[in-house]
């Protein structure tokens, strides 16, 4: 099996067809379905928020049997992505996607559930804490990207379970819970 770093790849990485779009439309469904899956597995695991079409972005070569993805393989692969709410472009371009590997309600959820497992109802957090304090440490939130965790603190302020406070700069901005 074929690693990543720490990642383990799926046996279909070795298979040269996949780095190919395949032309019947039923094996072009199974293909994208699997390349899908595998991009959010791996931003997961590695905790990798933004994909450029045009930078090295390790999943889309494989240098053991010299294939690469062309850029349209690309385009379409993050387009199915961004069409199940999974990704969303970054610019008119279509040259860097934001994979939320997590919806943004999951992540408010996921915020709430930390905020909860730690005793910070009704506590103050710097932006930067939830990002990069101790607490934060060994759990997904760590180096969750800003306009990210951003939107899923705004969804918690309009649902009443937070209140942003926005400072003079990004550095000291504050969220109260009130979960």
């Amino acid at each position: 099996m074929q690693r990543l770093g720490e990642f383990k790849l799926p046996a279909f990485f070795n298979y040269p067809p996949y780095f190919t779009l395949q032309p019947v439309r039923e094996t072009r469904e199974k293909q994208v379905q699997l390349w899908k899956e595998l991009i959010l597995d791996y931003c997961r695991n590695q905790k990798v928020f933004v994909v450029g079409l045009e930078e090295d972005f390790p999943l889309f070569s494989n240098p053991v049997i010299e294939r690469s993805l062309s850029h349209e393989a690309k385009e379409l692969f993050l387009s199915a992505l961004v069409n199940e709410g999974r990704a969303e472009w970054m610019d008119k371009g279509h040259k860097k996607c934001l994979i939320l590997w997590m919806r943004i309600q999951d992540w408010a959820d996921y915020i709430v559930n930390f905020v909860k497992e730690n005793g910070f109802e009704d506590s103050v957090m710097t932006v930067e804490d939830i990002r990069s304090g101790f607490e934060s440490r060994g759990t997904d939130l760590a180096g969750i990207d800003r306009s990210v965790l951003m939107r899923a603190l705004r969804l918690l302020e309009q649902k009443g379970k937070a209140a942003i406070f926005r400072g003079t700069s990004t550095d000291d901005e504050g969220v109260k819970f009130s979960v």
